[in-house]
């Protein structure tokens, strides 16, 4: 019997190297606590919707857990240092949009892109000329003769939208300039606030999408920056048919971010991840449902992208004043 006991400890020592050998393997895996995905709008917004909806996804395809933090401030700016202020673990998910990437620009800051490790441009959602259909201008034809009859007569038309500066401004100034008119660009904090004012008939027309009308009867899209219209809105003309040359697309391109120096392994995690998330029906429900075209544009191409945009911006701000 001595052989047997002597070989209890020799048993439970192996024993004990193996547990802790899964252990460690286990603890080694990528993700072993939740996934916090970072929205830079308030609850409600485009890039919170969007992360609720990849949350739930991502839980589906991986069984882990992931959580949406609304993190506001300075057109996303303040989301954007904060995951730089993070470790590169790959925990710390950003949604992302191109007007945070324009904030960089018109604001200055000193946030830099390569920092991050652009995961992937998933939305590609047209920009839309947007009027209200029981004033008395609406069309795109009307609201062009408009502008040349205020010009004449020394006023301006209001024209409105989120963040002066922004993609929405820039698309403004780019359409004027495009189709050889003037117009007053005001800006307000947040695209609902904008809408508010044209429902109300204090401004001309609105700069944004066609999903920022979903729900909204009385607003229809004058003019859209696409190469073919939208099936939602089959009477909604491109710039194309209206005869405005160069704002075929015109986008506002949205997506997730992460700080780079990711780990191998974590870095695999999150491609296929967002891979399989790109031809997930459920995903592309989501997005086709505002009238968005799904996309999938990783890393290089993305911030090809994305540096073209930054260098786009820095002209027309330059040319509003916005930058000096």
């Amino acid at each position: 019997m001595k052989p047997i006991f002597r070989l209890i400890p020799v048993i439970l020592v192996l024993a004990s190297l193996a547990i802790v050998g899964t252990i460690k393997t286990a603890l080694a895996e990528f993700p072993n606590k939740p996934i916090t995905i970072l929205a830079y709008m308030k609850p409600g917004g485009a890039a919170d919707v969007d992360s609720r909806k990849f949350a739930i996804i991502a839980e589906r395809l991986t069984g882990a857990k992931f959580v949406v933090k609304n993190k506001t401030g300075a057109g996303g700016l303040v989301a954007m240092k904060h995951v730089l202020s993070q470790p590169a673990d790959g925990y710390l998910l950003m949604a992302t949009t191109k007007s945070q990437v324009f904030k960089v620009v018109t604001a200055k800051s000193d946030v830099n892109v390569e920092d991050f490790s652009w995961l992937t441009m998933n939305q590609s959602d047209p920009e839309a000329i947007i009027t209200n259909s029981e004033m008395p201008i609406n069309t795109w034809e009307q609201l062009v003769a408009d502008a040349k009859a205020k010009a004449a007569a020394g006023k301006k038309q209001i024209w409105v939208g989120p963040a002066a500066g922004g993609l929405d401004h820039v698309m403004a100034m780019k359409t004027w300039k495009a189709a050889g008119i003037t117009a007053k660009y005001i800006p307000f904090k947040g695209g609902k606030k904008a809408v508010i004012e044209l429902l109300g008939g204090r401004a001309i027309a609105y700069v944004g999408n066609p999903r920022d009308i979903i729900g909204q009867p009385k607003l229809k899209v004058a003019a859209l920056s696409r190469n073919e219209r939208l099936a939602a809105f089959p009477d909604a003309p491109t710039f194309k048919e209206l005869g405005i040359k160069g704002l075929d697309n015109e986008i506002m391109w949205r997506g997730f971010a992460i700080k780079a120096g990711l780990p191998d392994d974590v870095q695999k995690f999150w491609d296929d991840l967002l891979m399989q998330v790109s031809v997930d029906s459920e995903w592309l429900d989501h997005v086709q449902k505002s009238s968005i075209d799904p996309v999938h544009y990783t890393h290089d191409k993305f911030l090809s992208i994305i540096k073209k945009d930054m260098a786009e911006v820095e002209i027309w701000a330059r040319d509003a004043g916005i930058l000096k």
